[in-house]
């Protein structure tokens, strides 16, 4: 690529960064409130919201506080809010029941927000298991503790139509079964829910950086999810994962983690015709803000960077606790 300047001492790159006005008017990257989506947690059984301690500035709301929370998200341009339910650790067991029940936590919070902020606020509900199981699993075992993946399709599907029954404009299977999407579509359709779309967590990593989120949620995990989740390895199979989404019906797929994988998100979006997420997740939160705490480094600068990075990799939409603040600051 020859340059319209020649070589230095013609060509200076220097002149398009000299001022902040300049900067910002040649900027190829831009963040818009509209590209960012909330995570919130809801807690059953609390009065007052709990703050997460792996995770400053983050709570387990109250159905009340979560109402503001969804108000507070639409008056500052976010897009969109993923909700997660907590129930009573008591209401766990082994086939996430209460993950199904119309009046489960995730199901209530879900209604109360739609009828809060309406179609205001795209209302997205993590349809996964492993909140409401008693032992922390994406999925029903197997009587030698692996993870079913046809039953837990059944269980998914079932979950997708009391979502969507409670006003979930999309679902976000996050389980990483196989032909979760495709069942989780004729479920959908089956129901008369035809217009309620599908965010699939296509290339959804077994991370160290999930660690805070498992406080967030109250997890009864034992073990991990390596057989089912996909190993940071590997790049090409999340491109096979993707193949396989898009086939099923996905409507949007995303990338999880963000920050460790911008190359897997860079590798999505430019194969693809649809919406790409990316999820900041937990422990990359948590990072910024513990830095931060110690004065190591600039929290709203590294914030900004860190989201401008992962769009710049290729997210049209990005989910990070962070996006009611900076939707606010943008």
């Amino acid at each position: 690529m020859s340059s319209t300047y020649g070589r230095f001492p013609g060509a200076r790159p220097r002149r398009l960064r000299t001022t902040p006005a300049m900067r910002r008017m040649v900027a190829e990257t831009r963040l818009h409130p509209a590209d960012l989506i909330l995570p919130a947690f809801v807690r059953e059984g609390i009065s007052e919201p709990v703050p997460i301690g792996s995770m400053p500035g983050v709570v387990q709301h109250t159905r009340d506080t979560l109402r503001k929370a969804a108000v507070d998200a639409v008056s500052a341009g976010v897009s969109g809010i993923m909700l997660f339910g907590v129930p009573e650790e008591a209401k766990k067991d082994a086939a996430g029941t209460v993950g199904t029940d119309p009046d489960g936590i995730l199901q209530v919070a879900l209604r109360d927000v739609r009828s809060e902020v309406g179609d205001d606020l795209v209302i997205m509900s993590d349809l996964c298991l492993d909140e409401f199981t008693d032992h922390g699993h994406c999925g029903v075992l197997t009587p030698d503790g692996r993870v079913d993946n046809d039953a837990t399709l059944e269980r998914y599907a079932e979950m997708a139509r009391v979502q969507a029954d409670a006003g979930a404009h999309t679902v976000a299977p996050s389980g990483m079964m196989d032909g979760q999407v495709r069942v989780i579509r004729e479920a959908l359709d089956g129901a008369g829910h035809a217009d309620v779309s599908i965010l699939a967590y296509t290339a959804k990593y077994a991370s160290a950086f999930y660690g805070p989120f498992r406080e967030a949620v109250g997890s009864s995990l034992q073990g991990d999810r390596k057989t089912y989740q996909q190993d940071g390895a590997n790049a090409r199979e999340s491109l096979r994962e993707l193949a396989l989404d898009l086939e099923e019906g996905a409507d949007m797929v995303m990338v999880k983690p963000a920050m460790p994988y911008l190359d897997i998100l860079r590798d999505v979006a430019e194969s693809v015709d649809v919406p790409v997420a990316a999820y900041q997740i937990s422990g990359e939160y948590a990072m910024i803000e513990a830095a931060a705490e110690k004065g190591w480094i600039d929290r709203d600068a590294a914030i900004l960077e860190a989201l401008t990075g992962i769009k710049r990799a290729g997210a049209q939409n990005i989910l990070t606790y962070w996006a009611t603040e900076v939707a606010r600051r943008l």
